[in-house]
């Protein structure tokens, strides 16, 4: 029974969620030939303040006008 887990950042709608589990049980019972049933997914849904790639949070990102955060010097 495989567990597919699945993490967002923040700003779909429920049915947006919705349609993109509906495709991933999809995939998994094609490719895995296996009943729905025997499936589980979970979304986790996290802010887009609490989420960061290259030191700017996915927030920072969707403001066009924010400032980059400059790079910490690598400490040794």
């Amino acid at each position: 029974m495989p567990l597919i887990e699945v993490t967002l950042g923040d700003g779909r709608s429920a049915e947006q969620v919705r349609d993109m589990m509906h495709a991933v049980h999809q995939a998994a019972m094609q490719t895995l030939n296996i009943e729905a049933e025997h499936i589980h997914v979970i979304v986790r849904v996290v802010s887009r303040d609490h989420w960061s790639t290259g030191d700017s949070t996915l927030r920072e990102m969707d403001t066009a006008d924010a400032p980059k955060r400059p790079a910490q010097a690598d400490v040794t």
